[in-house]
């Protein structure tokens, strides 16, 4: 037998008062320190001190919450334990605090307090004078296997001072203890169902009152949920490798303890797995009748997009396994293009989900993360596959021209894959780690423009051009869609309010300049919010002249003036009765409510001296008219060129300036001093208006060699003519893009001729009938035919031959 060497504490001990338990000799515990007189003794004490006497100090198990910072020390317990304090870490926030990790050595009796403030000090008594049992040892040691939970009654046990009073005390609850742990254990491992294990556990708890055995409810139902997942797992049509994947993990998940943070995402990829629609499908509707009328009632125009739908609906019917295609609408914003798409979805009877892409810029919100990540998560494919529960939904890839790139990857290659029809009957999610067949979803892709998609994710789409409307198609679109859809959005009927076509057109024209029709509906909101204020005051007034306690004419008062006198409009009895119904809206109430109109034509004001010229621009928003002004001064022959230009638009005006100079003595042109060099002693000055729009593309070339030619010339460029054409430097006027967006700008504009590329008249066919017969198209396959339509009367003084005039 051996023994141990009594523990030697000081006489005068510094004490910690604790409520967070109750420290024994040879345990460890954690304790928080955040009362005045504790943080000043682990300030003084143990930050400061620098030898080993200053990290011992008394612990005393206090009652009371040591946080309530009270002036008058609390009673204290006569017995506590010598402890060393073995680390110290500290906190300001939310406000100072330590936390200690400390050790016991021995017990302790209190002889008399010494000191309160600023943190108490008593005389302390050793009481341990410890040594070893071997007798105990074994017990000691079979506890420490099976269980590290608190003695129930620690305080007891801590004033039982002589060893015979402690092992009397603590030995039968340990044997107690180690008996009931053993029967749990043992009851767990031969557990065959949940029934019988319930009741097994039930009666154990009474007996052995372990702590921590309240949470075998909790595991109970996890392991039911389990079984329920096995099962689903087992009745699920997901193919054969997802399945062995499956139930792989499922065997993972039943061996592995509820603390691990892998048991959560092992169980969320499963629940996902048996979550999926692997072979979950709805029915097409294949009635092409029926589909016709259903997209000419939710659209007006867009007859080259609905002819594609129903080709497909047409193929589909005869070919019931045919591919999803993959579809682009490619248009300005407001004309209707992922409306179409849900009404697709309608059509064929399919679920609809929306995917917004713009802004992102992470490969994983395609593909998803790998599970190896914490907070790993499938991609959006897969996500909106779980949303919708069937496996052939239509799928809108909204914005896709607005996809970014960053160090997380290219969300655009990650979609090669997805919108390829000869790839993703096998996509792969790096979440699933298994394939999944996406050829059955129908995707649609939308994007303002082309020039910011990656060509390779360009050449997997059908792309298809969905143009601005004219302003006819406009107020079709109003008067069918946009004013039923606000009236019932305002609570107002057509009883009460109407608006006639020629004030939706004066809308359009005066207060809305755009391809799409998103700021007339804007607009007709505006109306019918200033229409329901008038019709609710109107409920009021008569509502007021009806009740029988209002003498006659005290209705009237609502119109007395703010000086006290009456109204002489208003002062009749008539005028206080609601207004006349319904309430029409002309232009008069337009300027009353929508303000002064926002857009006047002003192009005549424009061109009402030389050097400048109209000219006609393709943005992601629709067409434009663009006007080009030129001037000239004394200087040096330099050219300055403002309005944000980008590179390819100033070299075309190089390109137009040169192309002068070199005809200068054909057209009699000349500078202020009279000479044909036209940069002699002169300076010339090219400004593109809205300066703060970045400008660029090659279409501006016959605009600027116009605009310089009236410059030089002194004439005036016809005020109701347009163009757009590249140029060469020998004059030649090459075909350029966006033909029908630019003609709907100049008939928004109300001009009446239109110059484009002799190549260009091909693309005439796509042009509305309306906007070619209130327009003029004129094609020119070189510059002189082009001054010659732009001036009255031609540019020289005989008629060139070659100037085609079509009035289509």
């Amino acid at each position: 037998m051996s023994s141990v060497s009594p523990i030697q504490i000081p006489s005068r001990l510094p004490l910690l008062l604790t409520h967070e338990g109750v420290l024994l000799p040879g345990s460890t515990m954690r304790t928080s320190v955040d009362s005045a007189r504790n943080l000043q003794l682990v300030r003084s004490r143990l930050l400061k001190g620098t030898s080993l006497q200053s990290t011992i100090l008394g612990v005393i198990p206090n009652t009371p919450d040591p946080a309530s910072d009270a002036q008058d020390l609390p009673p204290l317990h006569r017995i506590g334990t010598a402890a060393l304090a073995v680390q110290v870490v500290g906190s300001n926030w939310p406000k100072p605090h330590y936390t200690l990790l400390i050790t016991g050595l021995c017990r302790f009796q209190i002889i008399q307090v010494v000191k309160e403030k600023p943190y108490p000090v008593a005389e302390v008594e050793q009481l341990d004078r410890l040594e070893e049992f071997p007798n105990t040892c074994k017990t000691r040691e079979e506890l420490g296997e099976l269980s590290e939970q608190f003695y129930k009654y620690a305080v007891q046990i801590l004033d039982a001072v002589s060893l015979e009073e402690r092992f009397k005390m603590t030995i039968p609850l340990l044997v107690r203890q180690i008996e009931g742990l053993k029967l749990l254990q043992k009851t767990r491992k031969h557990k065959q169902d949940d029934d019988k294990r319930v009741i097994a556990i039930r009666p154990m708890r009474r007996i052995t009152h372990v702590p921590g055995a309240l949470a075998d409810e909790d595991e109970d139902e996890d392991n039911d949920d389990i079984v329920m997942l096995e099962k689903k797992i087992r009745t699920s049509s997901m193919p054969e490798q997802a399945h062995k994947v499956c139930v792989k993990e499922i065997k993972r998940l039943k061996k592995m303890p509820q603390s691990m943070p892998e048991y959560a995402l092992t169980r969320n990829y499963l629940e996902l797995m048996v979550e999926l629609p692997w072979n979950k499908s709805t029915t097409d509707r294949l009635d092409i009748r029926a589909a016709r009328v259903l997209l000419d009632n939710d659209h007006y125009a867009m007859e080259k997009l609905k002819k594609r739908v129903l080709e497909y609906l047409a193929v589909r019917q005869l070919k019931n396994n045919l591919k999803g295609p993959i579809l682009c609408f490619v248009g300005p914003p407001g004309v209707g293009k992922t409306s179409v798409g849900r009404s697709v979805a309608k059509t064929l009877g399919r679920e609809f989900h929306r995917i917004a892409l713009g802004g992102v810029c992470d490969q994983s919100d395609i593909r998803g993360h790998r599970r190896t990540y914490v907070g790993s998560m499938p991609g959006r494919i897969i996500n909106g596959l779980k949303t919708v529960g069937v496996n052939n939904p239509v799928f809108l890839l909204d914005e896709v021209d607005k996809l970014g790139k960053s160090l997380q990857g290219d969300p655009a290659a990650a979609l090669l894959e997805v919108l390829d029809p000869e790839q993703n009957h096998n996509f792969t999610d790096h979440y699933l780690n298994v394939a999944f067949d996406l050829s059955q979803v129908l995707f649609i892709a939308t994007a303002n423009t082309t020039a910011s998609i990656p060509p390779a994710l360009l050449d997997r789409m059908e792309i298809i051009q969905v143009p601005g409307y004219t302003q006819e198609e406009k107020i079709e679109i109003a008067h069918r869609h946009l004013i039923p859809k606000q009236l019932e959005q305002h609570g107002l009927t057509p009883q009460q309010i109407q608006i006639p076509q020629v004030t939706t057109l004066d809308i359009i024209t005066r207060y809305t300049r755009e391809a799409g029709v998103r700021s007339l509906d804007r607009k007709l909101g505006a109306i019918c919010r200033a229409v329901a204020v008038k019709v609710a005051e109107g409920q009021h007034r008569e509502a007021k002249l009806d009740r029988p306690d209002v003498a006659e004419g005290e209705g009237c008062k609502e119109h007395l003036l703010e000086d006290g006198k009456s109204d002489p409009v208003s002062d009749t009895t008539d005028l206080a009765l609601p207004p006349e119904m319904p309430i029409l809206i002309d232009f008069h109430a337009l300027k009353d409510i929508l303000g002064p109109p926002m857009y006047e034509m002003e192009v005549s004001e424009r061109l009402s001296q030389p050097g400048v010229a109209i000219g006609l621009a393709w943005t992601p928003l629709g067409g434009e008219i663009m006007f080009v002004e030129a001037s000239r001064m004394d200087g040096e022959g330099q050219l300055t060129l403002t309005g944000q230009l980008g590179n390819v638009m100033k070299e075309s005006a190089h390109l137009a300036i040169s192309w002068l100079r070199s005809n200068a003595k054909k057209y009699h042109l000349t500078n202020a001093s009279g000479s044909f060099d036209l940069l002699e002693n002169t300076d010339i000055h090219l400004h593109f208006p809205a300066g703060a729009v970045t400008k660029d593309g090659p279409s501006a070339g016959v605009t600027i060699a116009t605009c310089l030619a009236s410059l030089f010339s002194g004439r005036l460029v016809r005020s109701d003519v347009a163009m757009t054409g590249e140029i060469t430097l020998r004059g030649l006027v090459l075909p350029v893009g966006g033909i029908k967006d630019k003609a709907l700008a100049a008939h928004r504009a109300g001009l009446k001729h239109v110059i484009i590329p002799q190549r260009n008249e091909k693309d005439l066919e796509e042009i509305p009938a309306n906007v070619r017969q209130d327009l003029s198209f004129i094609t020119a396959s070189c510059l002189d035919e082009v001054l010659n339509a732009a001036f009255d009367g031609g540019f020289t003084v005989k008629a060139r031959p070659g100037l085609l005039n079509s009035k289509l």
